[in-house]
């Protein structure tokens, strides 16, 4: 019997858990007077919404201005450099975002560096994989009219604006999102608003089998609420529609948006329908850190919940350099749950864009994430890592149906086919391949994929 060496074990003291709760600091809204631009701010302005988009960031003149010199003078020519040949964004944060950030070594900042990329966080070695697409995961392929993407056999993709209030260096609508950069050209809306809004209503009225609507962009919170209130009400109006999300990173970049009267009037009412029509009406909101929560978060979530809306739900993205550790990501979570009252629900690998390498984590790396955070949280709010598969969608991390480690390529299959796929006879039998970053595989794996431009 092995008693004996187990109440050894046990004598010898309780051994240290990998993870100890709480890590979390106190819960307050960082002092924004700590910022030369902002010094003489007053809380009603900071809680203003105008205030917040009136001065929020778009580009490094603005940056040097609010920042002063705690932007050090490197960070700045890395920046600008990044805009110039890496960058697929263009720079928009917000006065709460950037409270959020760590002063004292922003070069170090988890925030900072995938809201502000600069040029030296990048790769110099494969910052780019050769298989990343601006439109990496092909939803603009599978658009039923323009901005509404049918992918999955029950659920759409409402695109409705082009535009964010911050946007993020690793954004995965990088093909339409925003303005312009050196790198991309974005690609424009053909049709108006009004009409385009008009033209998904008609396709899900004829549409039975959809019954579950992502209602994003884009972010809803750029959206009047004059115009997101009507189509969201007409939505409810459809028999089959049974679920609805509304997507927004505002809610955790500009949550002052979310407590304005006429928003919260307008929520309102959309939760009272939801109620009366048996809809299930949640917010999706996507938060990468802990620091970026704030009480000010926490006060729009709570209004949410109690006029009704069933969830406010994170949906996270992997991160190197910003959430790739098993502390990180469990800190991100309780703080989630006990402060902001927000369920964590997923965490995306990143998607395939250009330039996108520094910040991608390889399946194993995600698979072994998955693993670490296990058994801390209450089941119903442990997050799942997944991976989006291009033309397959998102699948849990372990459920990777072969793996090429050496080379970085994971296989996947799928059980439905999308709204390209209709004629398609194997599209059920075929697997999918998703590509790990290249600096993460062998030295081996590496050599090949540098032999395959000459193989092309």
């Amino acid at each position: 019997m092995n008693t004996t060496s187990t109440r050894g074990k046990h004598d010898a003291g309780p051994a240290q858990q990998p993870f100890t709760y709480p890590l979390r600091k106190e819960f307050v809204e960082p002092d924004w007077r700590r910022i030369p631009a902002y010094k003489d701010v007053t809380q009603a302005e900071w809680e203003s919404a105008l205030w917040q988009r009136k001065h929020t960031v778009k580009n490094l003149r603005e940056l040097k201005a609010t920042l002063g010199a705690l932007l050090p003078d490197d960070l700045a020519m890395s920046m600008e450099l990044d805009q110039k040949e890496r960058a697929t964004m263009s720079i928009l944060v917000p006065p709460q975002m950037l409270n959020t950030m760590s002063l004292e070594d922003l070069w170090q900042d988890p925030v900072r560096r995938y809201m502000l990329p600069a040029f030296a966080d990048r790769r110099t070695d494969w910052a780019n994989h050769p298989r990343a697409s601006r439109d990496s995961l092909h939803e603009a392929d599978m658009w039923v009219v323009e901005g509404l993407t049918h992918r999955y056999p029950t659920k759409v993709l409402a695109e409705m604006l082009p535009t964010c209030p911050q946007y993020c260096g690793h954004c995965t609508r990088m093909d339409l999102v925003g303005n312009d950069v050196p790198q991309v050209s974005k690609h424009k809306f053909a049709t108006g608003q009004k009409e385009r809004y008009e033209q998904m209503l008609d396709y899900l009225r004829r549409t039975p089998t959809v019954r579950d609507v992502v209602v994003s962009g884009g972010d809803i919170a750029n959206l009047p609420i004059q115009a997101l209130e009507p189509f969201v009400s007409a939505l409810m109006d459809i028999p089959n529609i049974r679920d609805i999300r509304l997507a927004s990173k505002g809610l955790m970049a500009l949550p002052q948006h979310f407590l304005q009267d006429s928003v919260l009037q307008g929520l309102d009412r959309l939760a009272k329908k939801a109620v009366d029509r048996g809809v299930d009406l949640a917010l999706h909101t996507h938060v990468n850190h802990a620091e970026q929560l704030t009480p000010l978060v926490g006060k729009a979530v709570r209004k949410l919940l109690d006029m009704g809306f069933r969830d406010v739900r994170n949906q996270g993205v992997l991160l190197r350099g910003v959430n790739d550790s098993p502390k990180a990501l469990l800190d991100l979570c309780f703080t989630l749950l006990d402060h902001a009252k927000i369920l964590p629900y997923y965490f995306y690998m990143c998607d395939m864009i250009p330039n996108s390498e520094h910040w991608r984590l390889s399946v194993a790396q995600a698979q072994k994430l998955q693993h670490d955070i296990m058994g801390y949280m209450p089941g119903f709010a442990t997050p799942r890592i997944v991976c989006d598969v291009p033309f397959v969608g998102k699948r849990w991390i372990h459920q990777v149906a072969e793996y090429d480690r050496e080379r970085g390529i994971s296989y996947w299959t799928k059980n439905y086919r999308t709204s390209v796929e209709a004629n398609d006879a194997d599209a059920l039998e075929r697997k999918y391949e998703y590509f790990d970053p290249i600096d993460t595989l062998p030295e081996s794996g590496q050599a090949w994929w540098r032999e395959q431009p000459k193989a092309a």
